[in-house]
């Protein structure tokens, strides 16, 4: 991702909400586009090429945010952030899994949004700047690949999500620190989050254990300290 101006598409079908999306992005100086509909957002991500999809979930017309989510990933590592009314845990969960990489409530605050925005495009030009880097990371049975964002168990290729990737490579870059879940939130998200919702965090986590550990017999864990956060642990 570049320096040049970037681009973001706004799926949302609600007029009001949209509009003030816009109105908050657009000061920023970014590119946007507006999708009314599942179809319009599909047609919109091949032609506009964004840097950054905002989604809601509930559309009137063709795939749902979910379903977009999902495609959306299966294409690439463009950052994609759930912004809906549906204040479920289940939802926030269904959205992480799908690949979302981040998920903001409505009613969102205005200039919180923006630093959301602005932190996950931050974030994703740090992340090819460290590409650079040529960084790889080596633990038995373990090989984390950074230019080429990929992670092998056991000589077995394993799928990541943006964010799946970025929060593995930062506990394992520091084997046995322990990280408050604000921290990981802060270093890995590149935000603060005032309201105290760290479900995000969590939720990746359980999915990495998931993808790395079920299953296998390994000598590292990303372990849980309780009362305080996580670290990537060695077994021995």
């Amino acid at each position: 991702m570049s320096e040049q101006r970037k681009r973001i598409l706004i799926v949302e079908d609600k007029a009001e909400d949209a509009r003030l999306m816009v109105a908050s992005l657009e000061p920023e100086g970014y590119e946007i586009r507006v999708a009314t509909t599942g179809k319009e957002a599909l047609e919109a991500f091949t032609e506009f090429s964004p840097d950054l999809v905002i989604l809601d979930i509930m559309l009137p017309e063709g795939p749902d945010g979910f379903e977009l989510c999902r495609q959306f990933r299966a294409k690439g590592d463009i950052p994609i952030i759930i912004v809906s009314a549906k204040t479920e845990e289940i939802d926030t969960v269904v959205g992480l899994e799908l690949g979302a990489d981040d998920y903001i409530l409505k009613p969102f605050r205005p200039r919180e949004f923006v630093a959301r925005v602005r932190a996950m495009l931050r974030r994703a030009v740090f992340t090819e700047r460290a590409e650079a880097q040529k960084k790889h990371l080596s633990y038995p049975g373990l090989e984390i690949d950074l230019p080429t964002r990929t992670v092998v168990v056991h000589d077995e290729a394993v799928h990541l999500t943006p964010k799946e990737f970025d929060l593995l490579f930062k506990l394992a870059s520091n084997p046995r620190r322990v990280f408050t879940r604000e921290e990981l939130m802060e270093q890995v998200w590149g935000y603060r989050t005032p309201n105290g919702d760290l479900r995000t965090v969590d939720t990746h986590i359980k999915r990495l254990r998931k993808k790395l550990e079920e299953g296998r017999e390994v000598a590292w864990t990303l372990a849980t300290v309780w009362g305080v956060g996580y670290r990537f642990d060695l077994k021995r």
